[in-house]
């Protein structure tokens, strides 16, 4: 990479986006970009917030590969027999993993209700008791939280494993991925002590040892870098076909919109037409895949609230260096 364009886009990158601590640019399969702030290396991985749900997107298409999950419209409840449903309650009998993966099931909140969901003492039952309600089926309604941490329970429940176990056999070990163990959070002063803590590594569980599908996943520019290069190269890596291709373009497309946004399996869609998509989660951190240009761009950030645009960001100061 031209030495003064670096310099032009560190200056940037300094003035506006000072909260990134690392940032990798891979196009065709090479690294053309790969630099680190605020104190941060390439062995230090962050947390990455919502980023994690496009990396579980990924780990129910591999489990739908392997025939452990039949079908995205497989109901919800087939995977807790246990679960009683309340009275009267008749919603949640019909939404199906296709909802929780394209944010359009109802829910029984205005609010997502944060606070008591993570004090809870079983938050899989939580999140069950706030799925349903009287909205509509079918409408996007983003769950920051609460959706998404049923699919840990049905990844669970479909595969016989922790989620941790299943992802480092089939998805991390694969790319050289390093997320070691469980990280159990104790109280809410824990919760925000090791979000940007250079030393934690792993991912987040909750009391009853399932690992978060939404959040709590930590990794590092290069982990990400790698997960955007799989996505981009149709989910083959070293030859081996790690995620079926079927599922990458399915994942990738638009399944509903949140008004002017597209969303598909967990993932946000830029141009559907120009094949560009991103994993995003707070304070910055994505995974962005220009499938066309075979560009991808992993961006790790400290949390920080209110960032700028980091797609914008991506858009305007990154894509044009590597026009081809």
């Amino acid at each position: 990479m031209d030495q003064r364009k670096l310099r032009e886009l560190e200056q940037i990158i300094s003035r506006d986006y000072s909260n990134i601590a690392g940032i990798v640019v891979q196009q065709n399969g090479i690294t053309c970009l790969e630099h680190y702030f605020n104190g941060y290396t390439a062995g230090n991985a962050l947390h990455v917030y919502s980023v994690t749900k496009s990396v579980f997107s990924a780990l129910i298409g591999i489990a739908m590969g392997k025939g452990l999950i039949r079908s995205v419209d497989q109901k919800v409840l087939d995977f807790f027999p246990d679960y009683v449903v309340k009275a009267g309650e008749t919603t949640i009998q019909n939404v199906t993993i296709k909802h929780l993966l394209t944010m359009t099931a109802p829910y029984k909140y205005e609010l997502e209700p944060y606070q008591e969901f993570f004090a809870s003492e079983n938050w899989m039952n939580a999140a069950l008791d706030l799925l349903g309600g009287d909205g509509p089926i079918g409408e996007f309604t983003y769950s920051a939280i609460v959706g998404t941490h049923i699919l840990s329970g049905i990844l669970a429940q479909a595969t016989g494993q922790s989620i941790l176990e299943f992802a480092t056999e089939h998805l991390f070990s694969p790319l050289g991925i390093q997320v070691p163990h469980n990280v159990v959070l104790r109280s809410e002063e824990e919760h925000y002590a090791v979000m940007n803590d250079k030393n934690t590594t792993g991912w987040v569980v909750d009391p009853q040892g399932i690992n978060t599908a939404s959040w709590g996943l930590f990794l590092t520019s290069g982990d990400m870098a790698k997960l955007g290069q799989l996505y981009a190269d149709g989910g083959i890596w070293n030859g081996e076909q790690i995620i079926p291709a079927g599922w990458i373009e399915e994942s990738t497309r638009e399944h509903s919109r949140w008004g002017e946004l597209s969303y598909g399996y967990l993932w946000w869609i830029i141009n559907e037409d120009e094949q560009i998509y991103a994993a995003m989660g707070d304070g910055g951190n994505v995974i962005y895949i220009n499938a066309k240009k075979k560009l991808v761009v992993s961006i790790a950030s400290l949390y920080v609230p209110e960032v700028k645009d980091r797609i914008e960001f991506i858009m305007t100061h990154i894509e044009p260096i590597f026009e081809e």
